[in-house]
């Protein structure tokens, strides 16, 4: 009987380690995957925005400056390594395409042309997708942070080099300022 005691307890000081390390390795792995879904929808944005620029570009040839500054943060946002970097650098394409769309809205050519809004449309969308992406990311990484940083598992965690995964944050201060609406009638 002893030795079933003795026997039950090894087999838990030996299974209990593998199934914390073994849990972490799932939660890493769900974390790197859904950033790989945010790049790759990144990456559907910084596709469709050349084609956009070029679009509009013909309509809008004295408003260089602003063309301009979305084909500069979209270089710049392309070289984004990890996600507080992204979100930062995204932050600024997306603040950049807004001034672009806000101008497009003031050329009546360019808000009847069907190329422009079907890009815009797919542009929407796509934010929509990476900003989904970025709320399942951050849930899974808080996961996996908590999961390391909770005890029994960040003894394992510490033992085998595990560190924390980065979350995707607002860093400037205007980005969590409430948008203003002005739905006055306009004669």
């Amino acid at each position: 009987m002893a030795y079933l005691v003795f026997f039950g307890i090894l087999l838990v000081l030996v299974l209990w380690p593998v199934i914390i390390y073994n849990r972490l390795i799932r939660l890493r792995n769900q974390t790197l995957n859904t950033w790989r879904q945010i790049d790759v929808q990144l990456k559907r944005r910084h596709d469709l925005i050349p084609n956009l620029v070029e679009t509009v570009r013909g309509a809008m040839e004295f408003e260089r400056d602003t063309l301009t500054q979305v084909i500069e943060a979209r270089a710049k946002a392309m070289t984004a390594k990890g996600p507080a970097e992204a979100a930062r650098l995204e932050g600024e394409l997306t603040q950049a395409l807004s001034r672009l769309f806000a101008l497009a809205e003031q050329y009546p050519l360019l808000t009847a042309n069907e190329n422009v809004r079907m890009l815009q449309e797919e542009l929407s969308s796509t934010e929509n997708k990476i900003g989904f992406a970025r709320q399942l990311y951050n849930d899974l990484a808080t996961d996996f942070n908590i999961a390391q940083e909770t005890f029994p598992a960040n003894i394992i965690a510490t033992s085998f080099g595990f560190t924390r995964a980065e979350l995707f944050e607002i860093t400037e201060a205007a980005d969590r300022e409430v948008p203003k609406v002005d739905l006055k009638m306009r004669t």
